[in-house]
């Protein structure tokens, strides 16, 4: 039986008087690629904020590889990329490896130094994520893509078990999202990197994700994606709250 990685039971938040999740049960298990939908304001980042610890549960509760996150403490084994290519700024002078060797200060501090093992993990998480011939280019000359990419590999310098990325295609380019999904999927396949993947790309998750969860403050769906490509355009618009229309992705 596959370990549990995210275990969340009837969990609730509520800014003020604004219902943000309501009693919301997820269950996530080791080797998931889970497609996160749901409309603007559903929640979602409420969600992965939770799942973070940076906002803590007022009703229900959160396990973490079988531990509750109030006593979880190994937070390198969560990963998290967020809309970097759409927010980032181009003049920050660093190189792709500067960037990514920043994914390890939260586990060595900021003070020590990097010996060669470090230096050869740097350089590993950036061969894999296919930037190496970028090692030492400034992050602000690259495309929104392969920002990306220098992102992802900030995240997996620290070995993680569970990735999180919050939309990290806006503002990158339809080739370049082809093979950032690529990529995702040789994580998941070849690694065995649990993801959990925040985005409005309905097509596409129906094709890469092994689940799909549908959330808007409640859950609406999660399953299969042979299930989800059942519901009609009705059960869909119902969910976001306003008419919508199907795209599909055929390559």
């Amino acid at each position: 039986m596959s370990q549990s990685i995210v275990s969340m039971n009837s969990v609730s938040y509520s800014y003020e008087n604004k219902i943000a999740l309501k009693n919301v049960n997820i269950e996530i298990k080791q080797g998931d690629f889970i497609g996160l939908l749901g409309p603007n304001g559903g929640g979602k980042t409420t969600l992965i904020k939770l799942l973070l610890g940076i906002l803590k549960p007022q009703h229900g509760s959160i396990e973490l590889f079988n531990t509750p996150i109030t006593q979880f403490k190994d937070w390198n084994r969560i990963g998290f990329v967020s809309q970097k290519a759409n927010a980032f700024n181009s003049g920050f002078p660093a190189t792709v490896n500067e960037v990514v060797s920043m994914g390890l200060t939260a586990k060595m501090g900021y003070f020590r130094f990097f010996t060669k093992l470090h230096k050869q993990k740097v350089r590993a998480a950036v061969e894999q994520v296919g930037m190496l011939d970028y090692l030492h280019q400034n992050i602000g000359d690259l495309s929104g893509g392969q920002q990306q990419r220098v992102f992802i590999a900030r995240a997996l310098v620290s070995d993680p078990d569970l990735l999180i990325l919050d939309e990290p295609t806006v503002g990158v380019d339809a080739e370049h999202v082809k093979k950032f999904y690529d990529l995702l999927h040789q994580l998941n396949y070849n690694r065995q990197i649990t993801l959990l993947l925040v985005t409005h790309d309905i097509g596409t998750m129906t094709e890469h994700a092994s689940d799909i969860v549908c959330l808007n403050k409640s859950l609406h769906f999660h399953g299969h994606p042979s299930e989800f490509v059942k519901l009609t355009e009705t059960d869909l618009s119902h969910f976001y709250g306003h008419p919508l229309q199907v795209v599909t992705h055929n390559h």
